[in-house]
């Protein structure tokens, strides 16, 4: 017997209420969360139609005829990391399903794994934490036909390219995410970028500054996480002492992550090496995390994993999006003192369920905006009045400051980090102009400084 997946009764309504026109295809992503004994299906969302000349189509052409080879994946995948950012930290894309009419499902299996392996290998790339020996690899996919509603489901372990189909059970129930933990914290960010050259690229500042998140990644994994001013074991069950038969409740806990100090010099050798640098760039400001974990026993080291790891995503996502403007503005950014706003992120509420997804809203936005994207990228209507604008404050929002470097543009340059997919009233010309297209996920950080005097920045390594 392979994997097991409890899924949630609203993913079941969802599916079934999909329509699949004439002879085309209709895919999409699940959402959900892993656990070493099975998955948990939360939320099934379907891929946005993408604009053809002016019409509407879905992601597999009318052309196709009676074939997938020509399922659009680059849109399917990018659809994926949009949504993967607007998860908060514990919930991810954790595999993908396909509607089609009977006479394409003889094909379906050989393109639901070449679009599994094409979702992960995107939403992974450029991401800074590691994977452990207890992350689950297997990938759920479902395929559903238009005219039977027969179901297969297969896994594929996405980290063996190798990997064959395997059988999986896959079980609707009511409530399985009702009394999922959730975690919250709140952080300060002062993070300090150098600038080597006067005048610089997009391309070569992406480099420094992820140079720098790396290393500052990996002490946010090596930190100590209290939970609710604890430090927990790791193997202690953090609803531990609750009654089997208690009714279910939502319990929330406030996560803290200490970086540990260097090491005394008796025990680690470092060097001091000297970089010349025309300038710098600090993130800084006020950002909040939200992070939630099954209730299948989970352990204080799940929840310290998940938290960490909402912290890193966030942080190297709104980076990107820094970058990716820098490139879309047109004319430099200037010199010393520029300061540019990132987004803060806001809340919206998963209808029907205990769960919250996140946006993130420009300084020139507003809620109608958070709104619109939710249904394009989620395909559900959110209340204006019910999404949550209130955690990170305009004040506390965090920004980036430029000193001295001059951002050069190079608008032939391949730098494309984002693109959302864009609504059928939107011109694919006009798809890459606007920064507000991309989205970040999760938002939280511990402080990190690199020690600058004058023109000479001074690194300490090992």
């Amino acid at each position: 017997m392979g994997r097991g997946y409890i899924v949630e009764d609203v993913v079941e309504k969802y599916l079934s209420n999909l329509s699949v026109p004439g002879a085309s295809c209709v895919t999409g992503l699940f959402i959900g969360q892993s656990s070493s004994q099975r998955d948990f299906v939360v939320l099934a969302v379907r891929t946005p139609q993408k604009d053809t000349e002016g019409q509407g189509s879905p992601s597999v052409s009318r052309r196709a005829g009676n074939s997938l080879e020509h399922l659009d994946v680059e849109w399917v995948t990018e659809h994926a990391r949009q949504v993967s950012r607007m998860l908060p930290g514990g919930m991810s894309v954790i595999g993908v399903f396909l509607v089609t009419p009977p006479e394409l499902s003889k094909e379906a299996q050989n393109t639901l794994r070449r679009l599994i392996f094409a979702v992960d290998k995107h939403i992974s790339k450029g991401r800074l934490w590691s994977l452990t020996e207890e992350d689950v690899t297997e990938k759920v996919t479902l395929h559903i036909c238009s005219k039977t509603r027969k179901v297969v489901c297969r896994t594929f372990d996405v980290r063996d390219p190798k990997s064959s189909a395997k059988p999986a059970d896959w079980k609707y129930q009511s409530g399985v995410c009702t009394s999922w933990p959730l975690l919250t914290c709140s952080v300060g960010l002062n993070l300090v970028f150098p600038v080597l050259e006067m005048h610089v690229l997009p391309q070569d500042m992406e480099k420094c500054m992820k140079e720098g998140l790396q290393t500052w990644a990996k002490q946010i994994e090596d930190g100590l996480c209290l939970i609710n001013g604890d430090a927990m074991p790791g193997e202690v069950e953090l609803l531990g002492g609750q009654k089997k038969n208690a009714k279910a409740v939502q319990q929330t806990f406030r996560a803290q992550i200490l970086i540990p100090m260097a090491e005394p010099q008796s025990e680690r050798r470092s060097t001091a090496s000297v970089k010349v640098c025309s300038g710098s760039l600090t993130l800084k400001g006020m950002v909040q995390c939200r992070a939630y974990l099954h209730s299948n026993k989970p352990r204080a080291k799940h929840a310290t994993e998940v938290i960490k790891r909402d912290v890193i995503n966030t942080v190297s996502s709104r980076v990107e999006i820094f970058l990716e403007d820098l490139l879309m503005e047109g004319e430099d950014k200037g010199s010393v003192g520029v300061q540019q706003g990132l987004p803060r992120r806001v809340f919206a509420p998963v209808p029907g369920m205990s769960l919250c997804v996140c946006d993130y809203m420009f300084p020139d936005e507003c809620v109608s905006d958070v709104s619109d994207r939710l249904k394009e990228m989620l395909d559900w209507e959110t209340p204006e009045d019910s999404i949550d604008t209130s955690q990170e404050a305009v004040p506390e929002a965090p920004t980036i400051d430029l000193k001295d470097a001059v951002v050069q543009k190079n608008l032939k340059a391949k730098f494309t980090l984002d693109a959302r997919p864009k609504t059928p009233s939107e011109d694919p010309t006009e798809a890459h102009k606007s920064h507000k297209t991309y989205y970040a996920g999760v938002a939280m950080a511990a402080a990190i400084a690199l020690l600058a005097t004058g023109t000479s920045l001074i690194y300490l390594s090992d």
